[in-house]
């Protein structure tokens, strides 16, 4: 695959944010691993340079293939009107998913993955409605007729429900792919988007098993830097095919709008009296002659 103009830039950006090391080699997935139990990575495995230390070297040239295939694939999506659900809850991407996730419109998960969150989407979307009540409830000053005691208990499950379910309030629908920060921490999230048949990109490192994820982008999901530099390229992606989706929009407007104005109105017009008015005017105000009156 091509590789864009800023290809070079990009690679000097990954290797000072950790992306260059991966896991310890024995921490890797199993299914990685040699015939035959514990012991060194494949010196095959495509998205390895080499070992040092006890320690993965990620080749950066596959990181960056892996990141533009990514990268088209978001875009195109988002092209056609898709919704790309971010999820990472491990404390050093809680932040960085919320922030690129809002800054592209798209919903997230950064606390806790809730089993069934896309699986018995239909029973998450109550709870998501039953939140939306007790928020529009406090708004409109219902809670001041209660108690103390009640206000406090529902205030408490509200900010619970908003720590769970704040990132997918707007989210009505089943997100067209999932993007993923650590596949070992999101395996329920992985495991519902394989049961459902969406698509995954997910951020790879060398202690998981890249065999479910759709679009694999190897690099260490434990460095702050690395899970902000991968994330924001996806936000990016986002952005810019929702723009295309954007222009499409207003182009089938303007287009709608232009034919509707070109359309020819035909004026009303009454149907025709069987009669006119100036003889039926005569017909009413005529005076008999002599004749015809003696004759009646």
């Amino acid at each position: 695959m091509a590789v864009r103009a800023g290809a070079v830039r990009l690679v000097l950006l990954l290797a000072p944010a950790n992306r260059l090391d991966g896991g310890k080699t024995c921490g890797f997935s199993n299914d990685e691993r040699p015939v035959g139990g514990r012991g060194p990575l494949r010196a095959s495995h495509p998205t390895l340079a080499s070992q040092d230390a006890w320690i993965y070297i990620i080749d950066l040239h596959q990181t960056l293939r892996a990141l533009e295939e990514s990268h088209e694939f978001l875009r195109g999506v988002a092209e056609e009107g898709g919704t790309v659900l971010f999820v990472g809850t491990k404390r050093q991407a809680q932040d960085t998913i919320q922030e690129q996730a809002d800054r592209c419109g798209m919903p997230y998960v950064n606390n806790r993955w809730l089993g069934g969150m896309m699986t018995n989407f239909q029973t998450i979307r109550q709870r998501v409605r039953h939140m939306e009540g007790l928020i529009a409830a406090e708004e409109a000053g219902e809670w001041r007729r209660l108690s103390k005691k009640e206000a406090l208990s529902l205030r408490r499950k509200k900010e619970k429900l908003l720590h769970s379910l704040g990132g997918i309030r707007a989210m009505s629908e089943l997100p067209d792919v999932v993007f993923i920060i650590d596949i070992a921490c999101e395996d329920l999230a992985v495991r519902e988007a394989v049961k459902l048949g969406i698509p995954t990109v997910a951020l790879v490192d060398t202690n998981c098993d890249p065999e479910p994820i759709d679009y694999i982008i190897p690099g260490n999901d434990d460095a702050i830097r690395a899970i902000r530099l991968v994330t924001t390229k996806v936000a990016d992606a986002v952005i810019e095919g929702r723009g295309g989706y954007e222009a499409k929009i207003a182009e089938e407007d303007a287009m709608a709008a232009e034919a509707l104005a070109e359309e020819e109105v035909i004026p009303y017009q009454p149907e025709e009296l069987f009669i006119d008015e100036e003889d039926l005017l005569e017909e009413q105000f005529t005076v008999p002659s002599v004749d015809e009156v003696d004759q009646e």
